[in-house]
Protein backbone atom coordinates (compact mmCIF):
# COMPACT_ATOMS: atom_id res chain seq x y z
CA UNK A 1 0.00 0.00 0.00
CA UNK A 2 1.44 3.35 -1.05
CA UNK A 3 0.91 6.16 1.52
CA UNK A 4 -1.01 9.18 0.33
CA UNK A 5 0.78 12.52 0.07
CA UNK A 6 -0.91 14.02 3.16
CA UNK A 7 0.08 10.94 5.18
CA UNK A 8 3.68 11.17 3.98
CA UNK A 9 3.70 14.83 4.93
CA UNK A 10 2.43 14.04 8.43
CA UNK A 11 4.97 11.27 8.85
CA UNK A 12 7.78 13.60 7.82
CA UNK A 13 6.54 16.30 10.19
CA UNK A 14 6.33 13.79 13.03
CA UNK A 15 9.81 12.51 12.27
CA UNK A 16 11.23 16.03 12.17
CA UNK A 17 9.56 16.84 15.48
CA UNK A 18 10.92 13.65 17.04
CA UNK A 19 14.39 14.42 15.71
CA UNK A 20 14.21 17.95 17.10
CA UNK A 21 13.07 16.76 20.53
CA UNK A 22 15.74 14.05 20.52
CA UNK A 23 18.39 16.60 19.59
CA UNK A 24 17.28 18.92 22.39
CA UNK A 25 17.38 16.06 24.87
CA UNK A 26 20.66 14.68 23.54
CA UNK A 27 22.41 18.03 23.61
CA UNK A 28 21.02 18.76 27.05
CA UNK A 29 19.64 22.13 25.96
CA UNK A 30 17.11 22.23 28.78
CA UNK A 31 18.46 24.19 31.75
CA UNK A 32 16.46 24.04 35.00
CA UNK A 33 14.82 27.18 36.35
CA UNK A 34 17.03 27.39 39.44
CA UNK A 35 20.13 27.53 37.22
CA UNK A 36 18.47 30.12 34.99
CA UNK A 37 17.70 32.29 38.01
CA UNK A 38 21.31 32.07 39.23
CA UNK A 39 22.56 32.88 35.74
CA UNK A 40 20.34 35.93 35.49
CA UNK A 41 21.40 37.16 38.93
CA UNK A 42 25.05 36.58 38.07
CA UNK A 43 24.73 38.43 34.78
CA UNK A 44 23.09 41.41 36.47
CA UNK A 45 25.81 41.43 39.15
CA UNK A 46 28.50 41.42 36.48
CA UNK A 47 26.88 44.23 34.53
CA UNK A 48 26.53 46.37 37.66
CA UNK A 49 30.20 45.90 38.64
CA UNK A 50 31.69 49.15 37.30
CA UNK A 51 35.17 48.35 38.62
CA UNK A 52 35.30 44.88 37.05
CA UNK A 53 37.77 44.69 34.18
CA UNK A 54 37.63 40.97 33.39
CA UNK A 55 37.42 39.66 29.85
CA UNK A 56 34.18 37.97 30.90
CA UNK A 57 32.54 41.31 31.62
CA UNK A 58 33.99 42.77 28.44
CA UNK A 59 32.49 40.13 26.15
CA UNK A 60 29.42 38.77 27.96
CA UNK A 61 26.93 41.09 26.31
CA UNK A 62 23.17 40.61 26.59
CA UNK A 63 23.16 39.12 23.09
CA UNK A 64 25.89 36.61 23.96
CA UNK A 65 24.26 35.81 27.31
CA UNK A 66 20.91 35.06 25.65
CA UNK A 67 22.61 32.88 23.05
CA UNK A 68 24.22 30.68 25.70
CA UNK A 69 22.05 30.71 28.82
CA UNK A 70 19.73 27.82 27.84
CA UNK A 71 22.44 25.43 26.65
CA UNK A 72 23.96 22.47 28.42
CA UNK A 73 26.77 20.12 27.38
CA UNK A 74 26.41 16.36 27.17
CA UNK A 75 28.25 16.12 30.50
CA UNK A 76 25.73 18.53 32.05
CA UNK A 77 27.75 21.75 32.14
CA UNK A 78 25.89 25.06 31.82
CA UNK A 79 26.92 28.64 31.23
CA UNK A 80 26.74 29.07 35.02
CA UNK A 81 29.56 26.53 35.43
CA UNK A 82 31.62 28.59 33.00
CA UNK A 83 31.14 32.04 34.50
CA UNK A 84 30.53 31.34 38.19
CA UNK A 85 34.11 32.05 39.25
CA UNK A 86 34.22 35.33 37.33
CA UNK A 87 30.91 36.43 38.82
CA UNK A 88 32.02 35.65 42.37
CA UNK A 89 35.54 37.06 41.91
CA UNK A 90 34.99 40.37 40.18
CA UNK A 91 38.71 41.13 40.39
CA UNK A 92 39.48 38.26 38.00
CA UNK A 93 41.50 39.05 34.90
CA UNK A 94 39.70 36.53 32.68
CA UNK A 95 36.76 35.25 34.72
CA UNK A 96 35.72 32.14 32.79
CA UNK A 97 36.57 28.43 32.81
CA UNK A 98 35.56 25.57 30.52
CA UNK A 99 33.83 22.78 32.51
CA UNK A 100 34.47 20.27 29.71
CA UNK A 101 35.71 20.08 26.12
CA UNK A 102 32.31 20.64 24.51
CA UNK A 103 31.94 23.95 26.34
CA UNK A 104 34.44 25.58 23.99
CA UNK A 105 32.14 24.96 21.02
CA UNK A 106 28.71 25.05 22.67
CA UNK A 107 29.48 28.35 24.39
CA UNK A 108 31.66 29.65 21.55
CA UNK A 109 29.93 33.08 21.51
CA UNK A 110 31.66 33.90 24.81
CA UNK A 111 34.79 31.74 24.61
CA UNK A 112 35.85 32.77 21.08
CA UNK A 113 36.22 36.52 21.69
CA UNK A 114 37.96 35.93 25.03
CA UNK A 115 40.41 33.49 23.41
CA UNK A 116 41.06 35.92 20.56
CA UNK A 117 41.67 38.78 22.97
CA UNK A 118 43.92 36.89 25.41
CA UNK A 119 45.89 34.98 22.78
CA UNK A 120 46.72 38.04 20.72
CA UNK A 121 44.39 37.69 17.76
CA UNK A 122 43.85 33.91 17.54
CA UNK A 123 40.63 34.13 15.51
CA UNK A 124 37.83 31.50 15.28
CA UNK A 125 39.05 30.73 11.77
CA UNK A 126 42.62 30.02 12.94
CA UNK A 127 43.83 26.50 13.65
CA UNK A 128 46.41 25.39 16.19
CA UNK A 129 49.36 23.50 14.61
CA UNK A 130 50.10 19.80 15.30
CA UNK A 131 52.14 18.85 18.36
CA UNK A 132 55.87 19.39 17.89
CA UNK A 133 58.28 19.66 20.83
CA UNK A 134 61.14 20.27 18.40
CA UNK A 135 64.84 19.68 18.87
CA UNK A 136 65.86 20.79 22.37
CA UNK A 137 69.50 20.93 21.27
CA UNK A 138 68.69 24.08 19.31
CA UNK A 139 67.72 25.89 22.52
CA UNK A 140 70.36 27.91 24.35
CA UNK A 141 71.06 28.96 27.92
CA UNK A 142 69.79 32.54 28.02
CA UNK A 143 71.92 33.43 31.08
CA UNK A 144 74.96 31.12 31.23
CA UNK A 145 76.67 33.15 33.96
CA UNK A 146 73.61 33.19 36.21
CA UNK A 147 73.59 36.95 36.64
CA UNK A 148 69.95 37.59 35.80
CA UNK A 149 67.70 34.55 35.64
CA UNK A 150 66.63 33.26 39.06
CA UNK A 151 64.49 30.33 37.91
CA UNK A 152 62.74 28.92 34.87
CA UNK A 153 59.49 27.00 34.79
CA UNK A 154 57.94 25.28 31.77
CA UNK A 155 54.40 24.01 32.35
CA UNK A 156 52.50 21.64 30.05
CA UNK A 157 48.86 20.78 30.76
CA UNK A 158 46.72 17.97 29.40
CA UNK A 159 43.15 16.80 30.14
CA UNK A 160 41.73 13.31 29.66
CA UNK A 161 39.29 13.04 26.76
CA UNK A 162 35.70 12.28 27.74
CA UNK A 163 35.94 13.58 31.30
CA UNK A 164 34.85 16.87 32.82
CA UNK A 165 37.43 19.57 33.56
CA UNK A 166 38.00 21.09 37.00
CA UNK A 167 34.82 23.21 37.31
CA UNK A 168 32.60 20.13 37.03
CA UNK A 169 35.01 17.37 38.04
CA UNK A 170 33.33 15.42 40.84
CA UNK A 171 34.57 12.94 43.39
CA UNK A 172 32.90 10.17 41.35
CA UNK A 173 34.60 12.29 36.99
CA UNK A 174 38.13 11.38 39.83
CA UNK A 175 37.40 7.75 41.16
CA UNK A 176 36.51 6.58 37.65
CA UNK A 177 39.66 8.07 36.16
CA UNK A 178 41.82 6.54 38.87
CA UNK A 179 40.26 3.11 38.33
CA UNK A 180 41.40 3.23 34.70
CA UNK A 181 44.57 5.28 35.02
CA UNK A 182 45.98 4.82 38.54
CA UNK A 183 47.44 7.97 40.02
CA UNK A 184 50.98 7.91 41.38
CA UNK A 185 50.66 7.40 45.13
CA UNK A 186 53.09 6.51 47.90
CA UNK A 187 52.06 4.88 51.20
CA UNK A 188 53.99 7.48 53.17
CA UNK A 189 53.83 10.60 51.03
CA UNK A 190 50.34 10.20 49.56
CA UNK A 191 49.70 11.42 46.00
CA UNK A 192 52.89 12.40 44.22
CA UNK A 193 53.54 15.34 41.93
CA UNK A 194 56.79 16.78 40.61
CA UNK A 195 56.76 19.43 43.35
CA UNK A 196 57.65 18.48 46.96
CA UNK A 197 55.38 21.29 48.22
CA UNK A 198 52.41 19.62 46.57
CA UNK A 199 52.21 16.06 47.90
CA UNK A 200 49.74 14.15 50.06
CA UNK A 201 46.28 15.42 49.24
CA UNK A 202 47.71 17.91 46.68
CA UNK A 203 44.71 20.03 47.67
CA UNK A 204 45.06 23.81 47.66
CA UNK A 205 41.85 25.53 48.75
CA UNK A 206 41.96 29.31 48.57
CA UNK A 207 39.93 32.50 48.79
CA UNK A 208 40.53 35.98 47.45
CA UNK A 209 39.81 38.19 50.43
CA UNK A 210 40.14 41.81 51.52
CA UNK A 211 41.36 42.27 55.11
CA UNK A 212 42.40 45.95 55.15
CA UNK A 213 43.01 46.21 58.91
CA UNK A 214 45.07 43.05 59.26
CA UNK A 215 46.87 43.78 56.01
CA UNK A 216 48.16 47.22 57.02
CA UNK A 217 51.39 45.33 57.58
CA UNK A 218 51.77 42.35 55.27
CA UNK A 219 54.21 40.70 57.66
CA UNK A 220 51.56 40.82 60.39
CA UNK A 221 49.01 39.33 58.01
CA UNK A 222 51.40 36.51 57.09
CA UNK A 223 52.16 35.81 60.76
CA UNK A 224 48.46 35.60 61.59
CA UNK A 225 47.82 33.32 58.62
CA UNK A 226 50.69 31.05 59.67
CA UNK A 227 49.00 30.45 63.04
CA UNK A 228 46.16 28.79 61.14
CA UNK A 229 48.44 26.93 58.71
CA UNK A 230 47.46 29.29 55.91
CA UNK A 231 49.56 30.89 53.17
CA UNK A 232 49.24 34.45 51.84
CA UNK A 233 49.81 35.22 48.17
CA UNK A 234 49.19 38.18 45.91
CA UNK A 235 45.96 38.50 43.97
CA UNK A 236 47.37 36.68 40.94
CA UNK A 237 49.18 33.97 42.84
CA UNK A 238 52.63 33.29 44.21
CA UNK A 239 55.23 36.06 43.92
CA UNK A 240 52.61 38.68 42.99
CA UNK A 241 51.38 41.70 44.90
CA UNK A 242 47.93 42.45 46.25
CA UNK A 243 45.61 44.33 43.91
CA UNK A 244 43.07 46.59 45.56
CA UNK A 245 43.91 45.16 48.98
CA UNK A 246 42.81 41.68 47.93
CA UNK A 247 44.95 38.67 48.90
CA UNK A 248 44.89 35.01 47.94
CA UNK A 249 44.89 32.95 51.15
CA UNK A 250 45.03 29.16 51.08
CA UNK A 251 45.81 26.11 53.18
CA UNK A 252 49.53 25.50 53.43
CA UNK A 253 49.47 21.90 54.63
CA UNK A 254 48.84 19.24 52.01
CA UNK A 255 50.14 16.22 53.89
CA UNK A 256 49.19 14.35 57.05
CA UNK A 257 45.51 15.15 56.70
CA UNK A 258 42.61 14.17 54.47
CA UNK A 259 41.29 16.16 51.52
CA UNK A 260 38.30 17.24 53.62
CA UNK A 261 40.51 18.30 56.51
CA UNK A 262 42.69 20.36 54.16
CA UNK A 263 39.68 22.31 52.88
CA UNK A 264 38.22 22.68 56.39
CA UNK A 265 41.53 23.97 57.70
CA UNK A 266 41.32 26.79 55.18
CA UNK A 267 37.68 27.44 56.08
CA UNK A 268 38.29 27.54 59.83
CA UNK A 269 41.35 29.75 59.48
CA UNK A 270 39.53 32.24 57.25
CA UNK A 271 36.62 32.41 59.70
CA UNK A 272 39.03 33.24 62.51
CA UNK A 273 40.83 35.86 60.44
CA UNK A 274 37.53 37.54 59.59
CA UNK A 275 36.72 37.67 63.32
CA UNK A 276 40.09 39.29 63.96
CA UNK A 277 39.52 41.78 61.14
CA UNK A 278 36.17 42.80 62.63
CA UNK A 279 37.70 43.17 66.09
CA UNK A 280 40.74 45.13 64.95
CA UNK A 281 40.92 48.85 65.68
Amino acid sequence: MIPTLPLVKKLLQARLLFSFVYFISKSGAMVDQATKDKLEAGFQKLQAATDCKSLLKKYLTKEVFDACKDKKTALGATLLDCIQSGVENLDSGVGIYAPDAEAYTLFAPIFNPIIEDYHEGFKPTDKHPPTDFGDINTLVNVDPTGEYVVSTRVRCGRSLKGYAFNPCLTEAAVNIIESKLPFSRDDRLGYLTFCPTNLGTTIRASVHIALPKLAKDKKVLEDIAAKFNLQVRGTRGEHTESEGGVYDISNKRRMGLTEYQAVKEMQDGILEMIKMEKAAA
